[in-house]
């Protein structure tokens, strides 16, 4: 199983750099520190630097003759979550967050992402006399808030680098080390996140008579919605419908005049995507009317990702590469994953490929006995994963095949 060719010394630097990151995460477009690790990593390995693109991102493009220009991306961001891995290097952080201090925590594996593509930067360096064209390393703030892709296109990303022939990166996943998860086409879920505040009538709660009570019509709203997947959505199409936050009243007894809840959309194709968020419109509104509240709700999309579609032919040119790192038989196809991405906006927004995969982080040993995919994913489900407050992905080997695969990926389209 071919590795990274760093050498010893370089390899240690960089689990160094990716054990700074974890202990020292930061929250969404406020990745300045990380910014700064980044930006003096590349030029210290000879890219040209550009900082704060779409707020806090950074790029380094590394020209090397004629050939195709390969984008590399890696996301920066940490979640408001406490760490509770117990690691030497785990993270105590609080931050200021929508007026109050939150923990802080790597618990998606960014910080992973970050040190492979610094590691897969350095090696492109020193093999730059084996390959030819540009590279264009993307540092992505702001991926959890689906926001980061677009401000950097937005901030004239591709009007500051070359504009790339393909868009390349992946995520680290609870899956075993050594092993690469990636399907054509439609691979990740679009995600469309909603904020819904329902508009009463408060009072005296001995006196409901008074009142339009946002309460019974929020919690008439939320079972409602449960409607939408059971009786509106296909068996065979994809979609989940999620209530994450539900806000009302200060007192006991007091009816509040408002309800505030915020909501999650997952879906693959976008005609179910449509029909899911049009019918959180009619149902929201529907029991308002029922309700007799004085106005109608208000309704806000305030985070959205795209459905990530890896390009069938481009993942076939770069899928060999991929094998040829963890071997043939540790290429696996996950099937479609809920989970959401605002990469594919890197790639569609100038209309190139994109090719994106899993990085196993696992501990393989947890996996001993684990043949087939569906054995895997019964692991899955019972070790802690992306979120969690007991996520870590193991440093080696992890570290140096996400840098081989970045690498290897990025050679089969380099001259």
């Amino acid at each position: 199983m071919p590795s990274s060719t760093l050498d010893i010394h370089q390899l240690e630097s960089l689990r160094d750099v990716y054990r700074d990151l974890h202990a020292n995460p930061e929250l969404s477009f406020a990745e300045h520190r990380t910014a700064g690790v980044v930006a003096a990593w590349l030029r210290d390995h000879g890219f040209e630097v550009i900082e704060n693109v779409g707020r806090t991102g950074v790029v380094g493009v590394l020209a090397n003759g004629i050939g195709a220009v390969v984008a590399l991306r890696a996301d920066m961001d940490a979640l408001p979550v406490a760490e509770d891995t117990g690691l030497p290097y785990a993270s105590t952080v609080r931050a200021a967050s929508a007026g109050e201090y939150v923990p802080v925590m790597h618990a998606c594996g960014h910080d992973m992402h970050v040190a492979c593509l610094l590691g897969a930067c350095a090696e492109l360096v020193g093999a730059r006399e084996e390959w030819s064209g540009t590279v264009v390393a993307i540092f992505q703030p702001a991926e959890e808030l689906a926001q980061g892709a677009q401000a950097m296109v937005d901030d004239g990303l591709y009007d500051r680098v070359p504009r790339p022939d393909v868009v390349l990166g992946q995520h680290v996943a609870p899956l075993p080390a050594g092993t690469v998860g990636i399907r054509a086409g439609d691979f990740w879920a679009a995600s469309d996140s909603l904020r819904v505040v329902l508009y009463g009538a408060g009072g005296h709660g001995s006196r409901p008579e008074t009142t339009v009570d946002p309460v019974v019509m929020a919690a008439a709203f939320v079972m409602r919605l449960q409607t939408i997947v059971s009786r509106q959505v296909a068996a065979a199409d994809t979609a989940v419908v999620t209530i994450g936050s539900l806000n009302a009243g200060t007192k006991a007894n007091i009816i509040p005049d408002s309800a505030e809840l915020m909501m999650n959309v997952r879906s693959v194709d976008p005609e179910v995507r449509s029909r899911v968020l049009a019918a959180i419109t009619r149902i929201a509104r529907a029991e308002a009317a029922a309700a007799g509240a004085p106005r109608e709700p208000e309704i806000t999309l305030f985070e959205s990702a795209p459905t990530l579609t890896n390009d069938p032919a481009a993942m076939a040119r770069t899928l060999p590469a991929l094998a040829s790192v963890v071997g043939p038989e540790r290429v696996i196809d996950p099937g479609p994953i809920p989970s959401s991405e605002d990469v594919p906006i890197l790639a569609t927004s100038i209309g190139v490929p994109l090719v994106f995969w899993l990085l196993g982080g696992a501990d393989p040993v947890v996996y001993a006995g684990a043949r087939t995919v569906e054995e895997m994913q019964a692991v899955v489900g019972r070790i802690p994963s992306n979120h969690s407050p007991l996520y870590a992905p193991v440093i080696s080997p992890t570290l140096e095949l996400g840098i081989s695969t970045l690498v290897t990926a990025a050679r089969v389209w380099l001259g």
